[in-house]
């Protein structure tokens, strides 16, 4: 079996396999926007700078785990999926507040 085979769909797409150095950080970086994206649309509150600093920070550490795992597994795949969820489930909740109102 191929290495190409075996990888996940973003990390084909940045062609992790060639170049690695390159590869990893478009990886990473989607990665972290996926997270940051799902976190604004599902958890998000409003809170002060320096915890909103700590959060993205711990996020940004979590997500160097995750890029690592998510060369062979689906996990940047997996965030846009969540993000599609919560986007609907935010959609929804505004149309409802908006009918109620």
């Amino acid at each position: 079996m191929d290495i190409q085979e075996r990888l996940s769909f973003f990390a084909a797409l940045y062609r992790v396999d060639e170049n690695p150095e390159a590869g990893m950080w478009y990886l990473y970086l989607t990665i972290f926007g996926l997270c940051i994206l799902v976190y604004q649309l599902g958890f998000a509150k409003k809170l002060p700078l320096l915890k909103n600093i700590v959060i993205y920070t711990v996020m940004a550490f979590g997500c160097t785990m995750l890029c690592f795992l998510g060369v062979f597994l689906p996990m940047a795949e997996g965030l846009v999926i969540a993000a599609i969820v919560l986007g609907i489930y935010r959609m929804r909740l505004k149309q409802s507040k908006k009918e109620g109102a």
